[in-house]
């Protein structure tokens, strides 16, 4: 078994005994209750996957909080992985605070005036966003930047770039990418996937960061609502997509699959173990 599997398996196991239990007895906790495919597929794919899960009702919050701390721990042991491909000092964090990185900092003093003021507040909103997992990348030192030439000199240009750590008396992290993590997916979820990565797009001083989703949505209707489309999220990344693809053949859903194969041939969903790989560009 390959590392990244090894990996992918661990990340099943987190999820299924801290965020998904069965309903009633027998209905898992992502599926829709109202919809017989979106039970049968639940069903099937957990079948697949083949993992106890958890014994006890789990709150919705609870639920994507768990699913987020899952997501957060692949995701950094994975990228540990590229270190020889992606080189750098990496962090990962969760429920961050987009001003804190170079790309956004402008937001903090934005924010801070617009909370002074009732009508600003009113008419404009928050500006400041925060996404569920953030993977930002540190400045880098002089030294670093000379350790195989020279590089750059002492007080010369680039002076302006965040990523040289002395361009700056208080160096700032770069958003490297900010990842929404949705364990099911509804369409008001799917909305506020939107409008968190328009505002990111729209709200930057410098490059974008990757903007993607990762969710657990086994019904494909639902999970192209956030997926088909393009301008907004890179991509969207399901935590077992060759096991709900089986449960669409399972289930014998031709509908239901086609949707998958549209969206993945549409490069518009992956799954969970192709997301530190696209980290990684």
């Amino acid at each position: 078994m390959s590392e990244i599997i090894a990996l992918r398996r661990k990340y099943h196991q987190t999820v299924c005994q801290t965020a998904i239990y069965l309903k009633r007895g027998s209905i898992a906790s992502i599926a829709d209750v109202g919809s017989k495919l979106s039970r049968k597929l639940a069903a099937a794919m957990l079948e697949r996957i083949g993992l106890p899960l958890n014994e006890g009702d789990v709150t919705g919050q609870a639920a994507g909080k768990h699913f987020e701390a899952a997501t957060r721990t692949f995701l950094e042991e994975a990228f540990r992985l590229l270190e020889h491909l992606r080189p750098g000092e990496w962090l990962f964090s969760v429920q961050g605070d987009i001003a804190h990185f170079a790309q956004y900092q402008h937001l903090a003093r934005l924010n801070r005036i617009i909370a002074s003021d009732k009508e600003l507040r009113t008419t404009l909103g928050d500006y400041v966003v925060k996404p569920d997992i953030l993977v930002a990348r540190t400045p880098v030192s002089d030294e670093e930047i000379n350790r195989n030439n020279a590089v750059v000199a002492a007080d010369s240009p680039p002076k302006l770039t965040p990523f040289r750590a002395s361009n700056s008396p208080r160096p700032t992290s770069l958003l490297h990418a900010s990842i929404s993590c949705k364990l099911t997916l509804r369409s008001d979820r799917s909305q506020n996937a939107r409008t968190e990565a328009l505002n990111l797009i729209r709200n930057r001083k410098g490059h974008t960061p990757h903007i993607v989703v990762v969710t657990a949505e086994p019904m494909p209707t639902r999970i192209a609502s956030l997926a088909l489309g393009t301008g907004d999220i890179d991509c969207v990344y399901h935590f077992a997509l060759p096991e709900l693809m089986d449960a669409a053949r399972d289930v014998e859903s031709e509908a239901a699959l086609d949707a998958l194969e549209i969206m993945i041939d549409g490069e518009r969903l992956r799954d969970i173990a192709d997301l530190p790989f696209d980290l990684a560009v």
